[in-house]
């Protein structure tokens, strides 16, 4: 019975190390991305919601809408704030409440923050202050 006790708890503890290890790569690719998509795109818009909350749900079309008239000129970012990969990020843009839109511009400086659901036509007007057509 020991034995297999302490199999579980060796077992799990190496797991839980290499599933540790594993967020810290995917923290630090995501960090690269949005430094790479700042250069390439007008605007970069980094929605920090999550998948099981209902006003974050809502953003989904909104998201994939401007994605498709505009990918062109704006990169899309989605961080789930309740997983591994995109807690870092929510503590990262300091984020008080869930959904929260953060605009970056092609330098990669914010210029624009959103709580809260946020209308297509609204956010397609912060898109223009930018030069998105």
């Amino acid at each position: 019975m020991q034995r297999l006790t302490l199999t579980l708890i060796l077992t799990t503890s190496f797991m839980l190390n290499g599933c540790a290890q594993n967020s810290k790569k995917e923290t630090k690719q995501a960090a690269i991305s949005v430094q790479q998509t700042a250069t390439t795109y007008k605007v970069t818009f980094i929605e920090l919601g999550s998948v099981r909350c209902i006003p974050c749900q809502k953003m989904q079309p909104i998201m994939k809408s401007v994605e498709e008239k505009y990918g062109s000129q704006v990169k899309v970012i989605f961080y789930d704030v309740w997983t591994p990969l995109g807690k870092p990020m929510a503590d990262k843009y300091e984020i008080q409440a869930i959904p929260t839109q953060v605009f970056l511009d092609e330098n990669g400086k914010e210029f624009f923050r959103h709580e809260g659901f946020f209308e297509e036509e609204e956010l397609v007007n912060v898109l223009k202050t930018k030069g998105v057509k």
